[in-house]
């Protein structure tokens, strides 16, 4: 907008200075932050001469400090987990050099849409640590379940995809577990033995305001529960899933066990066996106080394909 001065004549306010315009534009830019989370990673990249650093604590340090110095330039920053081996398999893979700072940046730049990275919140580098940890297993999990489920195939009776069909189950049985969860927070943990590695899911949810509130899933979190308890159905062996909610100073727990494709309910007395029995030696353990252990509910129909 112009303005008039004191003479008459009209003058435009002055623009900002070349490097103020360059700074605010900065600020529109997103940053890639790859981290070197573990102490072997960190060891691994003291092998290229051009990576400066010879003190993983001191690294963090110097990380933490950057991203902080980003946060105050109000700069959107992602951190994900850099990965040595797959840094010198993308190298490999485009004929670049891995002792190079330029590579590292282009390898940096495309973590920034990997799915396991965080958007950085201002946490201390000892607290993103884990979470980013967390975040990559979780997306490590959720890829190894959705690839199981691509390979089971289609049904030999009706040509239906199982994998996609195991998918819709899954969504319906989480949609019933907490519709029939009752108030209070509540927390699911949904284990499946695969031939690789142990999948397992993490999904917490909380009732909504009102009597008649529903409970809120979070999207991501949603998924991937849905995905590995989809994995269990598909594959049609052994597995579990429990949910604990707690409501004011009790807690309840429910169980399931996954049977020939199927999420089949326990009774008290088992869900009591399975909290009350010490995984390692067989032994029997005392119940937690102010503990209820309730049987499971009908959370899922039986799949027509074998």
């Amino acid at each position: 907008m112009r303005r008039s001065n004191d003479t008459g004549t009209r003058t435009t306010p002055p623009r900002p200075a070349r490097a103020g315009r360059r700074r605010t534009l900065r600020r529109e830019v997103p940053s890639t932050v790859g981290l070197l989370a573990d102490a072997g990673d960190f060891a691994a990249m003291r092998g290229y001469r051009s990576f400066a650093f010879d003190d993983h604590r001191d690294y963090l340090d110097h990380v933490d400090r950057l991203l902080r110095s980003l946060a105050a330039q109000g700069i959107h920053t992602t951190v994900a987990l850099f990965d040595p081996v797959e840094y010198a398999d993308f190298c490999a893979d485009r004929g670049l050099d891995p002792d190079s700072a330029g590579s590292r940046t282009r390898f940096t730049a495309e973590l920034g849409g990997a799915a396991g990275g965080l958007p950085y919140a201002g946490q201390p580098i000892d607290e993103l640590v884990p979470l980013l940890v967390d975040a990559a297993v979780r997306q490590a999990t959720w890829e190894y379940a959705s690839s199981l489920l691509a390979e089971v195939g289609r049904c030999a009776d009706c040509g239906e995809d199982i994998g996609t069909a195991s998918l819709e189950r899954a969504a319906e049985a989480l949609r019933r577990l907490v519709d029939g969860a009752g108030p209070g927070h509540h927390h699911l943990v949904c284990s499946v033995p695969a031939q690789d590695e142990q999948l397992v899911a993490v999904l917490h949810a909380d009732t909504g305001d009102g009597p008649r509130g529903r409970p809120r899933v979070d999207g991501r979190d949603g998924l991937d529960f849905v995905t590995v308890l989809a994995a269990g159905l598909a594959l049609g062996g052994p597995g579990g899933l429990v949910l604990r909610t707690t409501e004011g100073d009790r807690d309840r727990v429910h169980g399931w066990r996954l049977d020939r494709g199927r999420l089949v309910p326990l009774s008290a007395a088992a869900v009591f066996n399975a909290y009350c029995t010490d995984a390692d030696t067989g032994e029997p353990v005392g119940p937690e106080p102010g503990v209820e252990y309730c049987p499971g509910y009908e959370v899922d129909e039986p799949g027509p394909h074998h």
